[in-house]
């Protein structure tokens, strides 16, 4: 059975039972089965087949998930990607993924000329998407395709140390597994409702929060955006039990609060992760709340490896827990080995969670396994049955608001920019996202004057906006160890 088939057994189950209510529009079980069949049999008419790879990159709504629902029960392969995304990235992802059709908005092809290279269907053109969608209504979908372990059923890009980002392929077995898990760990029933503010298109809101909830015929109060003031004011009508969010969201929720006391007489937990959470916002929050955040750890390739127990008195701030069912966790020193509990060692993860290979990269895929190499650094706790605590990553990575930056991708941007000989990226420490990207920058003698300003519109020109520079400073030269690698250690304490 694949996910959409583990979903739609849900929905026949009670079809009357509400599955999503989208800014304040409920949507039953029952229109949920409707939409996403009337979609497979659309789509399957547009030439749709297993294996194929069709990309959504569309705005937070029930377009995303029909879409998304109806790729997987014909077999094919969802590619998500972020709006937000420039023309050159999208036609990097299409282009590698080898992707067939693209689903997006007007607001999308004014990124560039690259989405019209493969058949793009708009969602917001009545001539591309509702009246054809309307017209496959009075066909029979058909039914779902026997499923292996191992089909894929998403390929979810992750920015490379080396600026290319590489395709994360995720089967069935991969998002089966790890839902099965995070039910039984999280305590997660069909009677819960989930207060979803986190994007589609990345892991944390697709696959955890949304496949996580409709997996067990929960129910989703789905926002477009996150407004601290609008979750509150949700939470205050009774009806949420569960709330997920990255430590910048709960940043913004204490400061909301501005010291008062919320109604939260209805909810059951508060989960954390995609980032590391300050013990100081752990504290704060559980003293105007009265609320443990439930703290957890993943990351694309794997989706969830750790999570702090269920019970809050055994919720510890710095610390993400214990693996999950069917997980298991090394602590390994450089030679490979692994160290002693207490002792810190790069993080490695093997279980039916952990992702299939690299799209079209055996050599990388054969770097990560067949235990995968997290590149966060940690130890386990000889005193608490191996609870795991990460201290650093062993690799650049930069988590800003949540988001996954590697500096490489952004160093390359800046590097090509005709007044700049070289150029290092950083996170420097941010109160609201965690860690704001900095960028050290070299100029390149007799090509001109460039400010600031001018090198992070250049980076917008060909970057996300999460990804750019926050800050940049012009130095004299990037200092360097003997071997010639920048020390970005001194860049951040010098600069920072």
């Amino acid at each position: 059975m694949n996910l959409t088939e583990t979903i739609l057994e849900k929905a026949r189950l009670n079809l009357a039972k509400t599955a999503i209510v989208f800014e304040g529009r409920s949507h039953s079980y029952g229109e949920l089965a409707r939409s996403v069949g009337q979609h497979a049999g659309w789509l399957s008419r547009l030439g749709v087949k297993k294996g194929d790879r069709v990309a959504i990159q569309l705005p937070k709504g029930l377009e995303f998930i029909h879409l998304h629902l109806a790729v997987l029960a014909l077999g094919a392969v969802t590619l998500p990607l972020n709006p937000g995304y420039t023309a050159a990235e999208t036609g990097y992802f299409l282009s590698d993924s080898g992707a067939s059709l693209l689903f997006t908005d007007r607001a999308g092809t004014k990124r560039g000329p690259e989405a019209g290279k493969i058949p793009t269907v708009l969602t917001d053109d009545p001539e591309h998407y509702t009246g054809p969608l309307g017209e496959a209504a009075l066909e029979e979908p058909g039914p779902g395709y026997p499923t292996r372990a191992d089909d894929a059923a998403m390929i979810c890009y992750t920015s490379g140390t080396t600026g290319q980002p590489k395709g994360a392929v995720i089967t069935h077995q991969n998002l089966l597994s790890n839902t099965a898990a995070l039910h039984e760990v999280w305590h997660w029933t069909d009677r819960d409702v989930l207060l979803h503010v986190l994007p589609l298109f990345h892991v944390h809101g697709l696959c955890v929060a949304l496949h996580g909830s409709l997996c067990k015929g929960a129910t989703v109060v789905m926002l477009e955006k996150f407004e601290a003031a609008r979750v509150w004011r949700t939470i205050a009508e009774g009806t949420c039990t569960m709330f997920m969010g990255v430590p910048t969201i709960y940043q913004r929720l204490v400061a909301d609060l501005d010291g008062r006391r919320p109604d939260t007489g209805s909810m059951r937990v508060f989960v954390s992760g995609s980032a590391p959470l300050g013990e100081g916002l752990f504290q704060k929050f559980q003293d105007l709340t009265g609320f443990r955040i439930l703290e957890r750890y993943g990351m694309t390739e794997a989706q969830m490896i750790a999570s702090n127990p269920y019970d809050p008195d055994r919720r510890i701030p710095k610390s993400v827990g214990y693996p999950l069912p069917g997980v298991a966790i090394r602590v390994v020193a450089d030679s490979g080995e692994e160290v002693a509990a207490g002792e810190i060692g790069e993080v490695w993860v093997k279980g039916d969670n952990v992702f299939q290979c690299y799209w079209h990269r055996p050599a990388e895929t054969a770097k990560a396994g067949p235990w995968l190499k997290t590149g966060d650094l940690g130890y386990r706790d000889p005193r608490d049955g191996g609870r795991l605590y990460l201290v650093g990553r062993a690799r650049e990575l930069v988590i800003s608001g949540g988001f996954n930056v590697y500096p490489k991708e952004v160093e390359n941007v800046l590097d090509n920019h005709p007044a700049v000989r070289e150029s290092a990226v950083f996170a420097l420490d941010d109160e609201d996202l965690g860690e704001r990207v900095a960028a050290a920058v070299v100029l390149e003698k007799g090509k001109g004057e460039v400010t600031a300003a001018e090198l992070v519109g250049h980076c917008k020109e060909h970057l996300v906006g999460y990804k750019c520079p926050k800050e940049v400073f012009f130095v004299a030269e990037l200092p360097k160890n003997a071997m010639g690698k920048v020390q970005k250690q001194v860049l951040k304490s010098t600069l920072g």
